[in-house]
């Protein structure tokens, strides 16, 4: 069978996101189970339906991105216990226009880190409930992961050895699932 598509979407617009390095040490661990793309994010409009008229090259790119996935991963932060604004608006762009949501069917992993010791727990769950609410199919099981600043060196390694085997079964599972639906 073929590599996965894999859109690997960070929910953060940090230059330097702990995010990002874990969804690239992700990446990495997959493997050749999936061929990723980064989505960017970052340059999206603030969403407003007045747009749709005139529908913005950014967003039409990140629907594109998601329509060729075969797969999903959202790795995110948390800001203030709710997913970061960069994230949600790149959540609704792809969902519209009405009746064109660009999420329905995909399987989707969800994922994120922080310095605190709950990880993301509360921004994960919520994502979680709007992707199947968009009709994503999203793997179950929680991954929380706190960041330490030497859980993934330059090489987007995770340098944990247990932390490592976690991940790396959490991104088996994930393949696993997304080549099932993906048949």
């Amino acid at each position: 069978m073929a590599k996965l598509k894999l859109a690997v979407v960070v929910g953060s617009n940090r230059r330097d996101s702990i995010n990002r390095k874990l969804a690239e040490a992700l990446i990495k661990l997959g493997g050749d189970a999936f061929e990723a793309t980064l989505v960017r994010i970052d340059d999206l409009p603030l969403y407003n339906q007045d747009l749709e008229a005139s529908w913005p090259e950014t967003a039409a790119r990140l629907k594109r991105e998601i329509e060729a996935a075969d797969a999903i991963l959202m790795v995110t932060p948390e800001h203030n216990r709710a997913i970061p604004a960069v994230l949600k608006n790149a959540i609704d762009w792809a969902s519209r226009p009405y009746g064109k949501n660009s999420w329905a069917g995909k399987p989707v992993a969800v994922t994120g880190t922080s310095g605190g010791t709950v990880g993301t727990a509360v921004a994960q769950q919520q994502l979680r409930m709007i992707m199947t609410n968009l009709a994503g199919v999203v793997l179950g099981g929680q991954v929380f992961i706190t960041f330490k600043d030497d859980l993934i060196d330059a090489s987007h390694d995770i340098t944990n050895e247990g932390t490592r085997a976690f991940l790396k079964g959490f991104v088996e599972q994930f393949a696993a699932v997304a080549a099932k639906l993906a048949r």
